[in-house]
């Protein structure tokens, strides 16, 4: 187990299939070394890392039948669709705590993806003591070009990392791990239509930044590369799939009753795949912490 890895895929609100996935392998005790996330994914990332099953699902559904954080008037607002301020802040810091002691003691590599807008290539970050900027990352690998604002790491601009590597998988090889999960919130085939109306939007926005720019415009021509990489990889035993097997909900669903069902769905085929993802980690429960 000591070169497994989980690499988890963003897309919003789509991230609650994720989230059902990560709760049943918490509850069976499977936490494997190293985690990569991207966007939604990051979120999944240092929820599974902090050991905290439930957790994203409070945040991303039940707290949509108090009033939800996604929609227009945040756009209007603070210029982001979702209201970051609420999920990166007052959520694990104040209503939805987020435990930060086990995040940082875990022992886990936690790996999440940020896109860095000078250069328009994926920024892969770590955090292993401090709280505020731990959050700024997350929120960094989480906001979407066009709707969301620039995010500063370390005084560099940063977006969504799904704009220059939405499934990580080349990263995580090159860091030695032999043996990934990956979770995806698409289903099998899936491919993604070049970008039109952003890019165009974004050639407005983001006059300063070409770099930027042009991942934005190569975006689905890597992810598709990737999706082959990964079909091929998965056809050899190389690595270990999950992706959603009913039809996926729109990546701003705000609907509780469709993302507790999508949420159920990726719950449920965790445990029904449970034990041929044992078997490919050859993870042995009774060796676990």
């Amino acid at each position: 187990m000591k070169r497994a890895g989980m690499i988890l895929e963003g897309g919003g609100t789509r991230g609650v299939f994720t989230a059902g996935v990560l709760d049943y392998f918490m509850e069976q005790k499977l936490y494997l070394p190293y985690v990569i996330g991207v966007s939604a994914g990051a979120c999944n990332a240092v929820d599974y890392v902090s050991h905290q099953p439930g957790r994203m699902k409070t945040c991303t559904i039940d707290f949509l039948e108090a009033g939800s954080y996604v929609g227009l008037k945040y756009l209007v607002r603070n210029h982001s669709l979702f209201n970051m301020d609420l999920i990166f802040d007052v959520f694990p810091n104040k209503i939805i705590p987020f435990d930060y002691d086990t995040y940082f003691s875990s022992g886990q590599t936690c790996i999440l993806t940020a896109t860095n807008c000078l250069t328009g290539k994926a920024a892969y970050l770590t955090e292993d003591r401090d709280r505020a900027r731990l959050m700024t990352v997350c929120r960094a690998s989480s906001s979407l070009p066009v709707v969301s604002p620039m995010v500063e790491v370390d005084g560099i601009p940063m977006l969504d990392g799904g704009v220059a590597d939405s499934i990580p998988i080349r990263k995580a090889l090159y860091d030695g791990v032999k043996k990934n999960i990956v979770i995806l919130t698409r289903q099998e085939g899936y491919r993604k239509p070049p970008a039109r109306k952003s890019l165009r939007i974004a050639r407005i926005m983001y006059q300063k930044y070409p770099y930027l720019i042009r991942a934005i415009k190569n975006r689905a021509y890597y992810y598709n590369r990737t999706m082959e990489l990964l079909e091929e990889l998965e056809s050899r035993g190389r690595v270990f799939v999950i992706r959603p097997q009913v039809p996926v909900v729109k990546n701003t669903e705000d609907d509780v009753a469709v993302l507790t069902a999508f949420y159920n769905h990726g719950y449920e085929y965790a445990e029904d795949i449970f034990s041929k993802a044992v078997s490919y980690l050859g993870w042995d429960p009774d060796k676990s912490s």
